[in-house]
């Protein structure tokens, strides 16, 4: 979208006149920002203390250094399993249950990392209902709380994002070299692996790229776990060590490891093609007596990834009814005010942007939607001790020199805003793409007309905008549901939401009670899922 107007069939070369003005400024204002964060780990990369960078080497960064980097291999390495052999049995095989396992497989999007790790532990820790019925039976259990049990709940939550991306690449291009490969007389598993793979291989890397991107950003998983990371490490320098510039420091070293991923992750999507290879195969490969096999694959993977948690999670709540009280449901008003006000800001925000890169196209509107939409790539813990340390000492010069209190830290505001840098990119995607509907000679037909301002904007933009304006809200919004680090780490006291319950309740170990929250943040995520596997359907 960086070139929108050029992209734009019919567009008229755009004047010089054009690419630089109001809403250019306005752009550039709004993403500002997203640089606050950015700035602040930087220089304090460049800058560290002495006394605590010895303090972080000797005690805190080999061991969750260590910790992450294995945690990144093993989800990285599970993901790519999971998504990619799911994704070539559905998109180029056909078996009994199909069609319902090509949506159905998405499900697990609805559930954050950490309502996994509530189920999961409640399940098999030692005191758990599994574990306790295996010891019964004279059968050891493994221990849920390790390396390798926060990397199975890790790869079972993420392993979407790889099916996606691959099943996509399989069914556009691998299909087809499937079918030349065995016309050549191959094995259909050769063919596969010589021709079909090789084509989805950089889909397939992209999609893991992002998976390491959300398992480097996680905090309420392995803040379950007890698993030290990045993450949780600068939760703990803030708040137990009660040393902002210890966990700035820290942010700053992960801002390396942010960079890198990001600059992999761009790399990857340079060698992608979208083109398809011919029309869309309508012939799958039979897999004979193999074919229940299949079924039964995607449906114990179903069932580990979406409907035993949901089963666990509806089970625990219905003895926990009592706790709908008026407690509960400030929790539920709580998060749902601010998703909505979160929502209507990043929605404007991004309009502003698409907007900009329509009107006045250029390297001011350019560079804002670059800077704008980068806050979604930096986890939630970096960014909000990015922000919170820079506006605090700021709020601090402003009433030793003014003596004025601005008392931003600690504010709403300042929260809205951490979210208007975490999801502008989310609510720009579908107000962008709906923009592109408008077409320059729709535009001119109005101006002829006489159709300007607030009238043009009601009569010729609202009904092609109101559908990415209403997918852009409902993804933010389920998206600040869902969200952990930024609320528990930003929030104004007492602005307690249904993911910092959750948070509260396993840091107690009240894995039962946290059940009750934990499905409410799920029913509503589940929504705009339901809607993408809608338009996965209907696309195949």
């Amino acid at each position: 979208m960086s070139a929108t107007a050029e992209a734009l069939p019919g567009a008229a070369a755009p004047a010089a006149s054009r690419r630089f003005g109001g809403l250019s400024l306005l752009a550039l204002a709004l993403c500002l920002p997203s640089l606050v964060p950015l700035l602040s780990a930087a220089l304090a990369l460049f800058d560290p203390d002495p006394e605590t960078l010895s303090h972080l080497l000797q005690f805190t960064l080999p061991r969750v250094a260590g910790n992450t980097l294995w945690l990144l291999l093993g989800v990285g390495l599970g993901t790519a399993l999971l998504g990619t052999a799911l994704a070539a049995l559905v998109a180029l095989t056909e078996f009994p249950g199909r069609r319902l396992f090509q949506w159905a497989l998405v499900l697990p999007l609805a559930l954050p990392g950490y309502v996994f790790a509530v189920a999961f532990i409640g399940l098999f820790d030692f005191s758990g209902a599994f574990a306790t019925q295996l010891r019964e039976f004279g059968l050891g259990v493994p221990e849920i709380r390790s390396r390798a049990g926060v990397i199975v709940v890790m790869s079972l939550a993420l392993y979407p994002y790889v099916y996606l991306v691959a099943s996509d690449a399989f069914a556009s291009q691998g299909a087809r070299a499937l079918e030349a490969a065995r016309a050549l007389g191959m094995s259909p598993l050769r063919a596969f692996f010589s021709a079909s793979l090789p084509l989805a291989r950089p889909f397939i890397a992209g999609g893991v790229l992002l998976v390491l991107m959300e398992t480097l950003a996680d905090f309420g998983t392995v803040a379950a776990f007890n698993y030290d990371t990045f993450t949780t490490a600068i939760y703990q320098a803030w708040f137990a060590l009660f040393s902002p510039s210890t966990a700035l420091q820290i942010a700053a070293v992960m801002l390396v490891v942010v960079a890198l991923l990001v600059g992999m992750e761009a790399w990857s999507r340079r060698r992608q093609s979208f083109a398809r290879l011919g029309a869309p195969v309508q012939t799958r490969l039979a897999l004979g007596r193999w074919r229940w096999a299949a079924t039964g694959f995607c449906a114990l993977l179903l069932g580990l990834a979406f409907l035993l948690p949901m089963a666990r999670l509806g089970w625990l709540s219905l003895s926990r009814l009592n706790e709908f009280n008026a407690g509960y449901f400030g929790l539920v008003v709580n998060a749902f005010s601010l998703s909505a006000m979160a929502a209507a800001l990043t929605i404007a925000a991004a309009l502003v942007l698409a907007m900009a890169a329509r009107e006045q196209p250029g390297w001011p509107s350019r560079l804002a939607q670059r800077i704008g939409t980068l806050g979604y790539g930096l986890p939630g813990a970096l960014l909000a001790i990015g922000l919170y340390v820079p506006v605090t000492r700021a709020s601090g010069w402003v009433l030793d020199r003014l003596d004025w209190d601005l008392a931003l830290q600690g504010g709403l505001l300042l929260l809205l805003v951490a979210y208007g840098v975490r999801f502008t990119a989310v609510a720009h995607a579908p107000v962008a793409g709906a923009l592109m509907r408008i077409r320059d000679s729709q535009l001119e037909a109005a101006r002829l007309l006489g159709v300007r301002g607030l009238r043009r904007l009601r009569q010729l933009h609202w009904p092609l905008l109101r559908g990415g304006i209403a997918s852009a809200g409902l993804l933010v919004f389920v998206d600040v549901m869902k969200e952990m680090p930024i609320t528990l780490m930003m929030r104004p006291f007492g602005w307690n939401t249904l993911a910092t319950r959750v948070f509260e309740l396993t840091s107690e170990g009240e894995w039962a009670r946290a059940a009750l929250p934990s499905l409410s943040i799920v029913i509503v995520g589940v929504l705009p899922v339901l809607l993408l596997t809608r338009r996965s359907a209907h696309a195949a």
